[in-house]
């Protein structure tokens, strides 16, 4: 009965076009809206590359928003665990954040590890083509464990940290990234190359 009810009130929610549209918005940036979702091991440098990333856009004039796992957990995902459930509704609910500041306009940078392939596809399929750039990157997971930077590596290898990314719980490389960056390289190398890929796309201006 309950399901019910609930499918009878999403049959009365329709969603409302406004006046200004995200050509308006993208009209108004200068740029168009779109999502870099960087991927990779805990430890490979994503959140590193797209704060650099987006320092530069920044600089360029770019308007943009920086969706970091660790802080979406303070508020909006607060109440979801690691369960490969929890972590596909975790990913959901990025996704859809993600989709209404393309929306808006903004070039939306998010680092996940996100670590199923068919929870990165979800998203990609939220947005029109075009709008979705999948960013691998790629380190070995032997320079994540030296890494370490939260210290989470050695928990779960002392067994105190269940569900691990890489450890205990499984990683999901993407087949055909749109970006595959080598994380080993310094990040003052890989932020060239995704300007280079915003430009290629007509995302930022030349």
């Amino acid at each position: 009965m309950a399901l019910q009810e609930a499918n009878a009130d999403n049959e009365n929610i329709v969603w409302h076009p406004h006046a200004v549209t995200r050509e308006d918005r993208e009209q108004q940036h200068g740029h168009k809206g779109t999502v870099l979702w960087f991927t990779g091991l805990s430890g490979s440098g994503k959140s590193t590359v797209a704060g650099a990333l987006e320092q530069a856009l920044h600089a360029l004039g770019v308007t943009t928003y920086l969706l970091d796992g660790d802080n979406v957990r303070h508020g909006l995902c607060r109440d979801l665990g690691f369960s490969d459930d929890d972590r596909r509704e975790n990913i959901r609910r990025v996704g859809e954040v993600a989709k209404l500041m393309v929306d808006a306009g903004l070039v939306v940078l998010t680092a996940f590890i996100s670590p199923h392939r068919a929870e990165r596809e979800m998203v990609r399929d939220l947005l029109d083509d075009g709008q979705f750039i999948e960013v691998f990157v790629d380190t070995p997971l032997a320079i994540c464990e030296l890494r370490d930077p939260k210290g989470l590596y050695k928990k779960a290898r002392a067994g105190e940290l269940k569900n691990f990314t890489g450890i205990d719980s499984e990683y999901q490389p993407p087949q055909a990234p749109d970006v595959h960056l080598d994380g080993e390289q310094l990040v003052t190398h890989l932020v060239p190359q995704l300007l280079d890929v915003l430009r290629h796309h007509a995302i930022i201006n030349p």
